[in-house]
C-alpha cells in the first residue's frame, strides 16, 4: 500500500497526531519549537527576491508566520477533506470578522443565521454596517428555502451550526447547495463540532470558521481563531488576511497544537458527560427542555443525526417557570460549574442567557428562563449532584 493510499484511509483520530508535523518544521522534535520572530533575515538580494514571490510557508516576515503557525493551520487543513489552506487570527471573533470581509464590498448583501453568536451579529450592525454592507436575518431551520431569500446583492450566506445559545441544528448542505447555485459564498462558525465532528468543506461551506480558545486549545489559556478555505475561496481569505496584518501568536498556535493532539480524546469524554447530565436534567420536573442537538427534541436534531458524528459538551436548558433571581440561586450555589464565558476547557460553566434580544427573524419565546452549560471533564455523576442541589435552590427560590 502507497503513501497515499495510507493517507487516503486515515482515521480522524490519527490525523489528530500526526497532522502538520512537517519534518523540515520538527527537525526530529516531536513537538514544532515555538518559533518567535519579526524580522526574517535574507542570504542576499536575489534570496529575498524569490521569496516575496509566495510567502506561503516560507520565512518572509513574522506577521507571515513562522513553522509555529504553519504546523496548526496545516493539521487543521488536513481535518478538512477538500480544503486548500487554513490561516490564524489573534481569537474567533477576528477569524469571523476577516472571513466576512474577504467576501463582501460596500452594496452587498449578507445573509446571517438568527441564531448567530452576539459578536457575530453585532459586527453586521457595525463596522459591515457602515462599510455599506447589508445584513438579513434568516430563520436557522429555513434549509433548502434559502433560495427564496437569495437576491440580486446577495453575496454571502453565514451559518452556525447548532446556534448559539438555542441550539438549532441547520442543513447545512442544502443551503451551500442553494448558495452555490447562485455563486454566493457560505461560511459556517464550526466552533461547537469542530472539523472532528463535522467536515464543513466536504459539506460544501466555503469558508469554516472556528474559534481554537475553544475545543482546539481546550485548556483556557490561550485566545486564538481559524478560517479553512475551499479552494475557490482561498485567495481572497488570503489576500484579506494579510491586508489587515492579521496574525495569531507563536505561543498561543503552539498552545493551539498542543491541545489538539488531544482533542478527540477529550471531545468524546465532553461529549459522554453531556449525554449523561443532558439526559438526566430532562427528567427533572424544574427542567421544561433540553436544547442538546443529539436529543430528539432539539430542533433540527434530525439534520445532525444525518451530517454529524458526534457532539460536543455545550448546551442550554429552559428552566420550567421561575424568575431571574431563581435562576441566580441556581447557578450562585453551584460548586463544580464557574461561572464565566468561553467554553470548551477541561472545566464545567454556566451562564444564564436570554436570547430573545438577539432575535429578529424567528422571535424567541419559551416556557421559562435559559441556562447554557459547558460540561467539562469532571465526573458526570458529581455535576449532577452540583445540579440537583441547583435545581432545589431554584425551587425553592421559584415558590
Amino acid at each position: 500500500m502507497s503513501e497515499g493510499e495510507r493517507d487516503a484511509e486515515q482515521q480522524p483520530a490519527t490525523t489528530l497526531v500526526t497532522a502538520g508535523r512537517r519534518a523540515e518544521w520538527t527537525q526530529g522534535i516531536v513537538n514544532p519549537p515555538v518559533w518567535r520572530a519579526s524580522t526574517i533575515l535574507y542570504d542576499n538580494v536575489a534570496d529575498l527576491k524569490e521569496r516575496q514571490k509566495d510567502t506561503h510557508h516560507r520565512l518572509y516576515y513574522g506577521r507571515r508566520g513562522t513553522p509555529t503557525q504553519w504546523s496548526l493551520a496545516d493539521a487543521l487543513t488536513e481535518l478538512e477533506p477538500g480544503a486548500e489552506a487554513t490561516l490564524l487570527y489573534p481569537s474567533g471573533v477576528a477569524a469571523v470578522a476577516t472571513a466576512l470581509l474577504a467576501v463582501l464590498k460596500p452594496g452587498d448583501e449578507l445573509l446571517m443565521v438568527d441564531s448567530a453568536y452576539e459578536p457575530t451579529r453585532a459586527l453586521c450592525g457595525g463596522l459591515l454596517k457602515r462599510l455599506g454592507v447589508t445584513t438579513r436575518f434568516y430563520d436557522p431551520l429555513v434549509g433548502a428555502g434559502i433560495a427564496g431569500m437569495i437576491g440580486e446583492n446577495t453575496r454571502a450566506v453565514f451559518m452556525e451550526s447548532p446556534g448559539s445559545l438555542t441550539f438549532e441544528v441547520q442543513d447545512v448542505p442544502a443551503i451551500c447547495a442553494a448558495a452555490r447555485a447562485r455563486g454566493v459564498t457560505t461560511l459556517l462558525d464550526n466552533t461547537w463540532a469542530t472539523p472532528l465532528y463535522f467536515r464543513a468543506i466536504e459539506k460544501g461551506v466555503d469558508l469554516s470558521i472556528l474559534a481554537c480558545t475553544k475545543y482546539v486549545v481546550g485548556h483556557s489559556d490561550a485566545m486564538l481563531g481559524s478560517v479553512t478555505a475551499a479552494p475557490s475561496a482561498w485567495s481572497k481569505l488570503r489576500q484579506t488576511t494579510y491586508q489587515l496584518g492579521q496574525h495569531a501568536a507563536p505561543d498561543d498556535a503552539w498552545l493551539g497544537s498542543r491541545g489538539l493532539r488531544t482533542m478527540g480524546v477529550r471531545l468524546a469524554q465532553h461529549q459522554a458527560s453531556a449525554l449523561k447530565v443532558a439526559r438526566w436534567l430532562g427528567e427533572q420536573p424544574e427542567i421544561a427542555r433540553v436544547l442538546h442537538p443529539a436529543l430528539p427534541d432539539c430542533p433540527g436534531h434530525e439534520t445532525w443525526a444525518r451530517d454529524f458524528t458526534g457532539a460536543s459538551g455545550l448546551f442550554g436548558v429552559v428552566l420550567n417557570g421561575g424568575d431571574d433571581a431563581a435562576r441566580a440561586a441556581l447557578i450562585d450555589g453551584l460548586r463544580l460549574f464557574g461561572i464565566g464565558f468561553s467554553w470548551g476547557g477541561f472545566e464545567s460553566l454556566v451562564v444564564p442567557a436570554d436570547p430573545a434580544p438577539l432575535r429578529s427573524a424567528v422571535p424567541w419565546s419559551a416556557e421559562g428562563l435559559l441556562v447554557r452549560l459547558h460540561i467539562g471533564l469532571e465526573d458526570p455523576d458529581d455535576l449532577i449532584a452540583d445540579l440537583a442541589a441547583g435545581l432545589a435552590r431554584f425551587r425553592a427560590a421559584a415558590s
